[in-house]
């Protein structure tokens, strides 16, 4: 989110000194993620080291808080979990109405804008692999949520539409892609009378270049786990073979470097398809209410607006097939 929330940060690092004893000599606001529940900060202390302070308002999801550490056991590096507290036990702090998570500073760059080398795609298959046969715990399966295919995008979009088509920002927008979105929302819906379930297994669910850190050529690290699924592998495997999610998106040479990783796969198209268009519906939903929220700001809602726009643009071009 790029709009600070609104904390009083001395009492914040305070709280993160008495939470995790780390010695906090800085804490810089990061205008980073869409979600505008959540917001990021990087956390410097006294000994050199580095965190990245994640803040949410309201709960963490249980999953959210038990998977990663929980991966990282089973031997998948990648995983950037949260680290312990020092004295209450878990990962999660109370601040208020918000809560915190404190992770290790993962030093390199988003792969969004440059997309993954030859060896990080065979590492991401890899990954993907390893990570879609891992058996939950009983204490992990207890608390992940399970694909029901049943979306509340679409219902989302239709309850906005109308206030999208009198507000002054969004007039214009909603005149020229209004009826292709509705289209879509109907389509999601048949897409997802027509899927066969698969085998259902963890997932990270917002597996996308962009949150993906690598420094250089060098090994990933795989963030944002605010919303693992136990879902058909499709769920993940969507942000491969879309071309929608990063700006250097997946070829024939970088299927097969992803393949050598992964292993043989051959997705259900019919799942793809409901990912893709659901996941497009979930975001426009979400961008319509934030640029709506009297609470935004005109810079959040500019950064918005382009995400929607490039979304609907896709959404709309007669070749749009989810």
């Amino acid at each position: 989110m790029i709009d600070k929330p609104d904390i009083d940060e001395r009492l914040l690092a305070a709280e993160v000194a008495a939470a995790w004893s780390v010695d906090v000599v800085d804490l810089a606001f990061m205008p980073v993620g869409l979600d505008g529940h959540a917001w990021a900060y990087r956390v410097e202390a006294s000994d050199g080291r580095r965190y990245f302070l994640k803040v949410r308002r309201g709960d963490f999801s249980p999953a959210a808080v038990l998977l990663p550490g929980f991966l990282r056991t089973q031997g998948l590096r990648q995983v950037v979990a949260p680290l312990d507290l020092r004295l209450d036990g878990g990962v999660a702090r109370r601040f208020g109405d918000y809560r915190l998570l404190l992770y290790p500073f993962q030093d390199g760059d988003s792969l969004w804008g440059r997309g993954l080398t030859d060896r990080q795609w065979t590492e991401h298959g890899d990954f993907l692999g390893r990570l879609h046969r891992v058996t939950p715990s009983a204490e992990v399966a207890a608390v992940l949520p399970v694909e029901t295919y049943r979306s509340s995008a679409g219902d989302r979009l239709r309850a906005l539409g109308g206030q999208a088509a009198t507000s002054e920002v969004l007039g214009a927008f909603w005149e020229r892609y209004g009826a292709a979105l509705r289209r879509l929302a109907e389509t999601v819906d048949d897409l997802a009378s027509r899927v066969t379930p698969g085998q259902q297994v963890i997932c990270h669910a917002d597996i996308h270049p962009g949150n993906l850190i690598a420094d250089g050529d060098g090994p990933l690290h795989v963030v944002d786990w605010d919303a693992p699924i136990l879902a058909p592998r499709e769920r993940d495997l969507m942000f491969v073979h879309s071309a929608d999610f990063g700006e250097h998106p997946i070829d024939a040479r970088r299927a097969e470097l992803f393949r050598e990783g992964y292993g043989a796969l051959e997705p259900d198209p019919v799942l793809l398809s409901y990912y893709r268009g659901e996941r497009h519906l979930d975001d426009v939903a979400a961008f319509l209410g934030s640029i709506l929220s009297p609470e935004a700001s005109a810079e959040s809602r500019a950064n918005d607006l382009h995400w929607l726009i490039r979304i609907a643009e896709a959404v709309a071009d007669p070749g749009y097939a989810p």
